[in-house]
């Protein structure tokens, strides 16, 4: 079987690469990179680290607005899948890169199956909520991580095709964490020590595109009170610089400031910090894996979870509280449920990925 898979984004090229070392012990994979992400810290670095074989081809779409980035990547897919003839297309969470291989895909008739499907954070002013319903129904399997995401799968009218396999993020982080902590100095070159410091991710349009809410937020992380290190996004570096605010990009007192690191960087990092402070989804879900509380800043989040849990706090619009939930996080909830299954999710989707080929549904 030849599948073509869709990949574009720096949290897309980790969940990928725990299925594609399962898919090609028995079939033939293509792998089309949108180029969505094109900075090599945020792309290729990435694709070295996790010993995944180079793209097939890189369509080098790069930056614009969503309906242009959108288009063109279409245009691109289409070409790639009508020369490929794939019997199948992967794609992976919820972004244009998504949306734009899941509608190439159900256009030309080619089954497509949808990772990390079903998660809704019901909140539909964010680009990534309409890519994930889009996608969602026009795939026709879905492999869901979560009890929740199934359930919301069936609220919408989906339940066939459905199956709840658990979490590729969780099997790659397994993988990879032992090979992280052999190969990372990256605690010793900041000279930072197990659960005394904060690490910062922001990055969401809601959270850099406005003035006002961005410079909030890195008065906040400058106030934390322990060490922290912001790793700056090129999209909230560049809104810095928009805004005028170039100053706050400067290291100072307990904030180091640098570039986004390697997956293997990050993974130490995540693991040891003592709280992390970020809007990414893929963060949030990371530091739960770990047992690390997280401050997600946004008023929802698709890992809703980890909230009901306790390992995970909503800021919302509560900036200025954001040093106090840190300093709150010194005692940790008790229990830690075991969400996003036994490390085994890429497994089972290529199980059933071979089943589905031969016509068998369960």
């Amino acid at each position: 079987m030849k599948i073509l898979t869709v990949v574009g984004a720096r949290p897309q090229f980790i969940k990928a690469a725990a299925v594609s070392r399962e898919l090609r012990k028995a079939h033939a994979e293509v792998l089309v990179h949108t180029g969505q992400h094109y900075d090599f810290l945020m792309s290729e670095v990435f694709f070295r680290e996790l010993d995944v074989p180079a793209p097939d081809y890189n369509l080098e779409v790069g930056s614009a607005s969503h309906a242009i980035q959108s288009a063109q990547m279409m245009i691109r897919i289409e070409e790639v899948v009508t020369k490929e003839k794939p019997d199948r297309m992967l794609v992976y969470g919820d972004t244009n890169s998504t949306l734009a291989g899941a509608l190439v895909g159900s256009k030309l008739q080619i089954p497509v199956a949808h990772v990390e499907a079903g998660l809704r954070s019901f909140n539909k002013s964010m680009p990534e909520e309409i890519n994930r319903i889009l996608t969602d129904h026009v795939c026709d399997l879905l492999f869901t991580p979560t009890d929740t995401a199934s359930r919301n799968l069936a609220r919408e009218g989906i339940t066939e095709g459905v199956y709840q396999v658990g979490d590729v993020m969780y099997d790659a982080l397994l993988h990879n964490i032992v090979i992280a902590e052999k190969r990372s100095s990256i605690l010793d070159r900041l000279k930072l020590q197990p659960r005394d410091y904060v690490l910062a991710t922001i990055h969401r349009a809601a959270n850099t595109d406005g003035r006002v809410r961005l410079e909030a937020i890195m008065n906040a992380i400058a106030r934390v009170g322990i060490a922290a290190i912001l790793l700056l996004h090129p999209r909230t570096r560049d809104r810095l610089k928009e805004f005028g605010l170039e100053g706050m990009m400067h290291s100072s007192g307990n904030v180091r400031i640098m570039d986004p690191v390697g997956y293997f960087d990050m993974l130490v990092l995540e693991k040891n910090a003592r709280v992390i402070l970020t809007d990414s989804g893929g963060v949030q879900k990371e530091a739960y894996m770990f047992k690390v509380v997280c401050i997600t800043v946004r008023e929802e989040t698709e890992w809703v979870e980890t909230v009901e849990a306790g390992w995970n706090i909503l800021a919302g619009n509560s900036l200025d509280l954001i040093p106090e939930l840190i300093q709150k996080t010194r005692t940790e909830p008790q229990s830690h449920p075991d969400f996003y299954g036994d490390g085994t999710a890429a497994k089972r989707i290529a199980q059933t990925l071979e089943l589905r080929r031969d016509g068998i549904s369960k």
